[in-house]
């Protein structure tokens, strides 16, 4: 009786405050839309093909008996057997109507609901592709199927960091050389330099992380190092993110990574060393499950925290929320499930003051998508990007215009997420063994 009474008294707190139905108000209108084109169409195909750059990039294919289809990215590196979960969707979803996207993904049972057999990263590209389907077969874009757009243009970030944050004159340099980048990116990611000088290996970008045995740092260590910083390597922290906002100056920004790789106390220091920078965020310094640890980090850090890219599902994200475990939210589309699962995450995180951010480490089909969806995010911040650096993977689309200009994406008003590959250059690239859509 118990268990009972308590399970009753949070539905009850939950259903208070408003968050437990969560069944967004945009439906309503996205069923208006859709009803008289419902039950019209079939889904007949899904399809898979990998393409490869700097990573490997999976793309999912859903054609209908309209003659259209909807095209969106799954996880891709590491994407081990993502392309073999979505084949085994595909007896689950040919025949249906793909406007049902709701009634279909929340039908793949026990693929979806969290359980050891969920398929969340396949689930996720297979989610995506129906809104592109949809909003052609609706004849607007994706983002008005989800209630609108919020901007014309969403911010992005990339990864880039200077050399040795510690040497004045490799910041300098780098910060020149992000002036100059032609996408106009004003908002940069890397990781945390605490021994650069020691070491000989400084690295810019995300996998910069805390040292570990091998001498170059990667977030947390499975060897078992110490997940501590020494006093001198608290002061080298706070010295090269001084080195750094003073090479860039105050009308740029930058986030911190941490790589899952600090306890509690380290993490605490950090916030600490990072504070005078002002860093947008820190990002994912404790492990990646909910504890207390992250409540008490959240609750004494001047710095922002924020967290979200390996979770999936509402409940996932539901302890980061109620106990203000993180400041922002960092969901990854392709981990998640798709787009209306991550704007109800969005719509929860809103009750609690919490703004979204997008991981994102897809090609540049993901990270159009993704834009799209940003667009229809009330409490949003920026988009992250590997793209944006002018070679192939800014050609992976058609466009009209500029892929990122101003260090924005703007937003389609094209059908569905606005997106059609460049044939020549994905044929290009494609990963060993592959054929365009298999």
């Amino acid at each position: 009786m118990r268990h009972s009474h308590k399970g009753s008294s949070r539905r009850s707190f939950l259903f208070g405050i408003g968050v437990a139905p969560f069944i967004p108000s945009f439906l309503g209108s996205y069923k208006l839309l859709a009803g008289p084109a419902e039950k019209r169409v079939r889904i007949t195909n899904i399809q898979t093909m990998v393409f490869q750059g700097p990573r490997t990039y999976t793309l999912v294919k859903v054609t209908s008996d309209a003659g259209l289809y909807g095209i969106a990215e799954a996880y891709g590196s590491p994407g081990i057997a993502v392309k073999e979960q979505v084949a085994a969707l595909k007896p689950l979803l040919v025949g249906r109507d793909p406007l049902q996207i709701d009634t279909i993904i929340t039908g793949l049972g026990n693929r979806t609901d969290g359980s050891a057999h969920q398929l969340m990263r396949a689930v996720s590209g297979v989610e995506m592709a129906l809104w592109d389907l949809a909003g052609k077969i609706l004849e607007v874009p994706t983002w008005k199927l989800l209630g609108g757009k919020f901007r014309d243009r969403v911010r992005i970030y990339d990864h880039a960091g200077p050399r040795d944050m510690l040497d004045k004159s490799a910041c300098a340099d780098w910060a020149a050389e992000v002036k100059q980048r032609q996408s106009g990116v004003t908002c940069h990611k890397f990781g945390i330099q605490a021994d650069a000088r020691e070491r000989g290996t400084a690295r810019g970008g995300p996998g910069g992380g805390r040292p570990t045995t091998g001498g170059q740092g990667r977030g947390f260590d499975p060897t078992g190092a110490p997940r501590t910083l020494s006093p001198r390597q608290l002061v080298n922290v706070q010295r090269g993110f001084d080195n750094v906002r003073e090479a860039i100056g105050w009308d740029r920004d930058f986030m911190v990574h941490g790589q899952w790789g600090w306890d509690v106390r380290t993490s605490v220091d950090l916030s600490n060393a990072l504070e005078d920078s002002k860093p947008v965020w820190f990002e994912d310094p404790l492990p990646v499950e909910y504890t207390d640890s992250w409540k008490r980090l959240t609750a004494v850090s001047k710095v922002p925290i924020c967290m979200g890219e390996n979770l999936a599902r509402r409940e996932g994200f539901l302890d980061f929320i109620l106990h203000q475990g993180a400041d922002i939210m960092h969901p990854d589309l392709r981990n998640t499930g798709g787009f209306l699962e991550t704007k109800r995450i969005a719509d929860i995180a809103h009750v609690f003051g919490m703004p979204m951010a997008n991981h994102n480490t897809g090609s540049q089909v993901n990270t159009y998508a993704s834009a799209q969806w940003a667009a229809s995010i009330h409490d949003y911040i920026a988009l992250e990007t590997i793209t944006g650096e002018g070679d192939w993977m800014d050609q992976v689309l058609l466009l009209d215009g500029p892929y990122i200009k101003d260090g924005y994406i703007a937003v389609t008003e094209k059908p569905g997420l606005g997106i059609e590959l460049n044939p020549d250059v994905v044929r290009a690239h494609l990963a060993p063994g592959e054929t365009w859509w298999g």
